[in-house]
């Protein structure tokens, strides 16, 4: 289930920690950069390298918003969409993205391009609305803005 590459980058994390468990977050972040999602083989896989009960990596790797469970597109929209964006036009940022994109939130374009995941909060009140596509952040979005930016994506 994980690749040789991933198993070397985990136990080399694994060493920097006096208990495996303190592992367990970079662990996960290794897999779910090769696979694009945590399978429960996946998950399974983590246990077993590093010696960690399956249900404390299955609680660890739910409870954090970061980490996916189902396959995702090539590129991962984290749409803000609390108090602040919203009323600076998150709404209206999501209504863009279902009519052009056809992105509903929590799904995936029919070409896997774009999967779409509602964020309570991604740190940018002041600069609202704002948005993570992959691990690059975009703030003071506008309608076009966000169509412009989303182009960038192939």
């Amino acid at each position: 289930m994980l690749s040789e590459k991933a198993v070397v980058e985990i136990n080399q994390i694994k060493g920097r920690y006096h208990d495996a468990r303190s592992s367990l977050l970079p662990a996960l972040y290794v897999v779910q950069r090769e696979h694009g999602w945590l399978s429960p083989d996946a998950v399974e896989a983590v246990g077993d390298l590093l010696n960690v009960p399956k249900a404390a990596v299955k609680g660890v790797s739910t409870f954090y918003s970061m980490f996916r469970h189902k396959p995702m597109g090539r590129h991962l929209i984290q749409l803000c969409t609390n108090v602040a964006c919203m009323i600076m036009g998150a709404e209206r940022l999501v209504d863009i993205l279902k009519s052009r994109y056809g992105l509903e939130p929590n799904s995936t374009t029919s070409d896997g391009r774009f999967s779409l995941v509602i964020m309570e909060c991604i740190g940018a009140c002041g600069t609202a609305p704002a948005m993570l596509v992959d691990t690059d952040f975009y703030d003071n979005l506008t309608e076009q803005g966000i169509v412009d930016i989303l182009e960038n994506y192939k």
